[in-house]
C-alpha cells in the first residue's frame, strides 16, 4: 500500500516537469515530508475547460482519499486512498474513475513500514523506510480522482458543495521496496502521461496496458527517523538516516 508520502516539489517546477500551466496564484500547498490520508495534495489532470469546451491540463490541489461521485457521505475517504491495479478497472468505488478521471500523482518517494520485534530491553516499533528513485527524479504516481457534491451545502456554485479527492494505485512492489512491502505506488514513465491523463482515451485493456509495470529506474529504500510515525511530525528531519536496531 501507500499509505504516507513525500511531496516538496512547488507548482514552478511541477508546471515544467509536466507541461502544465501554473495553479491559480491564490492556490498554494507548503511542501511535505509527511503526506497523510485526508491532506490536500498536487495532482495533474486534464479536463475540459466549461466555456470553451477545449481539454486544458491543469495542476490542482485534491484531498487524498476517494470520495465516488454516489457515497451517501465522505466518511470512508481515508480508508480509500489506496486501489489496487488488479482490480483498479472493475470495482464499483473505482470503475467509472478509472474510464474518465485519471491523474498522476507528483511525489519524491513513499514511506513503508518494517515491524522490528522486542529484543531483550527493547521495545518492539515499527521503523520507517522511505523508498524513492535512485536518482532522485519525481515518482508521477498514477491516481484517479472524483467530485462529490455535498448537499449539506445548498448553493452549487459555492466552493464548499464540492469534494475533489483522489486515490493511488498500487502494484505488487519491486526493487527496493519488495523488501519493506510486497505493496507500492505505480508510477508512469514520462511517454505515458498524454495517454493516461487523456480522458477520451476510454478503452480498459489500453489503459490496463499503461498499468502493466512501474515507470523504469531503481528505488532506493533506506531506514529514516521514527518521527514520521507520528502524523504531525513534518519536516525535512525526517529523512534522516536511521539504522534498525
Amino acid at each position: 500500500m501507500c499509505g504516507r508520502y513525500v511531496s516538496t516539489r512547488g507548482p514552478e517546477d511541477l508546471s515544467g516537469l509536466f507541461q502544465v500551466p501554473g495553479p491559480a496564484p491564490d492556490l498554494v500547498l507548503p511542501p511535505s515530508w509527511n503526506v497523510a490520508p485526508t491532506d490536500p495534495v498536487w495532482a495533474v489532470l486534464e479536463r475540459a475547460d466549461r466555456d470553451s469546451g477545449v481539454l486544458e491540463r491543469q495542476l490542482r490541489a485534491l484531498r487524498w482519499g476517494l470520495v465516488p461521485s454516489w457515497s451517501k457521505g465522505p466518511g470512508g475517504a481515508a480508508r480509500m486512498i489506496n486501489a489496487r491495479v488488479e482490480t483498479v478497472g472493475e470495482k464499483p468505488a473505482y470503475r467509472r474513475a478509472f474510464a474518465k478521471r485519471r491523474c498522476l500523482l507528483p511525489a519524491d518517494g513513499f514511506y513503508e513500514w518494517e515491524a522490528v520485534p522486542a529484543a531483550g530491553s527493547a521495545k518492539a516499533y515499527k521503523q520507517p523506510w522511505f523508498i524513492s528513485p535512485e536518482d532522485g527524479t519525481v515518482m508521477a504516481m498514477a491516481g484517479l480522482y472524483e467530485f462529490w457534491r455535498d448537499p449539506a451545502v445548498t448553493d452549487a456554485d459555492d466552493p464548499a458543495a464540492w469534494w475533489a479527492t483522489c486515490t493511488v494505485i498500487t502494484t505488487e512492489a519491486t526493487d527496493a521496496a519488495g523488501r519493506v512491502h510486497p505493496r507500492m505506488p505505480l508510477a508512469l514513465a514520462p511517454a505515458d502521461y498524454d495517454a493516461w491523463l487523456d480522458p477520451g482515451h476510454q478503452d480498459p485493456d489500453a489503459l490496463r496496458a499503461l498499468l502493466a509495470t512501474p515507470a523504469g529506474g531503481r528505488l532506493t529504500a533506506r531506514a529514516v527517523n521514527t518521527a514520521v510515525n507520528n502524523v504531525r511530525n513534518n519536516g525535512p528531519e525526517l529523512l534522516e538516516d536511521a539504522r534498525p536496531a
